[in-house]
């Protein structure tokens, strides 16, 4: 895996590991408690800094496993 794929392939896995983590936690305004010009949906501690650094942890292992299935041609793109 050349240097551009690796860090290609890492910032799929950090986006797509990201979207999926975006509604854990969520809770949204009870009882009408929404301030004006915003939505009823959305959530009251959305926490992103926190998700993007769980996010992080996790793409890097998501990654070192992919680094380590194409290096040890477990999983080979090369016809042989």
């Amino acid at each position: 895996m050349t240097w551009f794929t690796g860090i290609m392939v890492y910032l799929l896995l950090w986006w797509m590991v990201f979207f999926a983590a975006l509604p854990f936690g969520v809770r949204t305004p009870e009882g009408g408690d929404v301030e004006k010009g915003h939505a009823t949906s959305a959530p009251v501690k959305p926490r992103l800094w926190l998700k993007a650094g769980v996010t992080t942890a996790v793409a890097a292992v998501l990654w070192a496993g992919a680094y380590w299935l194409v290096s040890s041609d477990v999983l080979s793109f090369y016809g042989s």
